[in-house]
């Protein structure tokens, strides 16, 4: 894609206003709290409202991204989102978005699945089809409502929160100006049809699955573009936690300073499809002409995307308000049993 001007026109985020202290739920298990938080580099995380599913904060993130455009919503001719709690086993999530931002009939869609990867994929579908000609503005967007057993690790940090990104090639605001995968089948995380809570392997999920995956779409993808760490501005990776993606930045020769404006889980939990997707958002936000940013997703099972993107002169006219660290900023906390009780109705309903 080097070189076609195919990538972000516009984007836009939601994340739920509940929050969720790691202290609070580590008082209900009786486990010790900052432990967890040192293990994790997670803090709290944001919870969802009964009304709050992957449907709803992909229509949310989708119409800001929309607003910021001022395109009109005809011209949108594809609709992508990625999630792994899409609210309907069978019925799309992506036509629930396009009807409610009065799309025409006449665009693709679909609803992907690729654990916390599939907004990336829906990225790479967009550009994709502007590349061919087929459509001229499509909608990528990656949001979830993840789950962790009560008093399964994954409670500290699975939380909810989406992105959503305009794919064109007039009025871009970032050039992906080159994407790679890597991709295989390693089962680190999974959950069976009718299971309620997904399953891990534990330490498994970590050198034969994150770090494999995301280490190798990096390299992949700088192999490709004759790029080095040095070349980039910024870096995001997908934050399962906060000490993988700080372990994978230094082992690729990122500092801190690269990837700190995006490394938002510490304050919001591992959001999945909407991870690193919700990071990138944050940089853009921050982002100047010219300055180069990496991107790289995971999805267990196993696969990462890797992209490149170039910001342009248009960034500066570009609405980014409210920003991202600002919306985190606006959480409300909650206690467990509240907590409880929307996780209830959520999975009952």
């Amino acid at each position: 894609m080097k070189g076609e001007g195919v990538g972000i026109v516009s984007y836009g985020t939601y994340i739920p206003k509940y929050r969720i202290k790691v202290e609070e739920i580590a008082r209900i298990w009786g486990e010790n709290a900052e432990t967890i938080k040192k293990n994790l580099g997670v803090y709290e995380k944001s919870v969802p409202e009964v009304d709050e599913d992957a449907a709803t904060i992909s229509v949310e993130a989708a119409r800001e991204a929309l607003n910021r455009s001022n395109l009109d919503p005809k011209r949108i001719k594809a609709v992508y989102v990625g999630s792994e709690s899409h609210p309907y086993v069978v019925k799309p999530t992506s036509t629930i978005v396009g009807e409610a931002l009065g799309l025409e009939n006449d665009y693709f869609s679909a609803d992907l699945e690729f654990a916390c990867k599939a907004g990336t994929a829906a990225i790479q579908i967009c550009a994709a089809l502007v590349l061919s000609g087929l459509i001229e503005y499509g909608i990528a967007i990656g949001a979830d409502t993840s789950q962790g057993a009560p008093g399964d690790p994954l409670e500290y940090t699975a939380s909810a929160g989406g992105a959503a990104f305009v794919i064109g090639k007039n009025g871009v605001i970032a050039e992906i100006e080159g994407t790679y995968s890597f991709s295989s089948d390693t089962p680190d995380f999974w959950r069976r049809e009718g299971q309620p809570y997904p399953r891990h392997g534990g330490r498994f999920t970590g050198l034969p699955a994150y770090f494999r995956h995301v280490i190798n779409a990096a390299k992949g993808l700088m192999k490709k573009l004759e790029l080095k760490p040095e070349d980039f501005d910024y870096a995001v990776f997908h934050q399962p936690n906060a000490k993988f993606p700080i372990r994978v930045a230094k082992i690729l020769g990122f500092d801190m300073d690269k990837i700190k404006q995006g490394l938002v889980v510490p304050y919001i939990g591992n959001t999945y499809s909407g991870s690193s997707l919700i990071g990138l958002a944050a940089i853009l936000d921050i982002a100047k002409p010219d300055e180069r940013i990496l991107l790289v997703s995971f999805g267990s099972g196993a696969g990462s995307d890797a992209f490149s993107l170039v910001v342009t002169d248009r960034i500066e006219e570009f609405n980014r308000k409210p920003e991202v660290w600002d919306k985190i900023k606006q959480g409300v906390y909650i206690d467990y049993g509240l907590y409880a009780k929307l996780r209830r109705k959520i999975k009952f309903r």
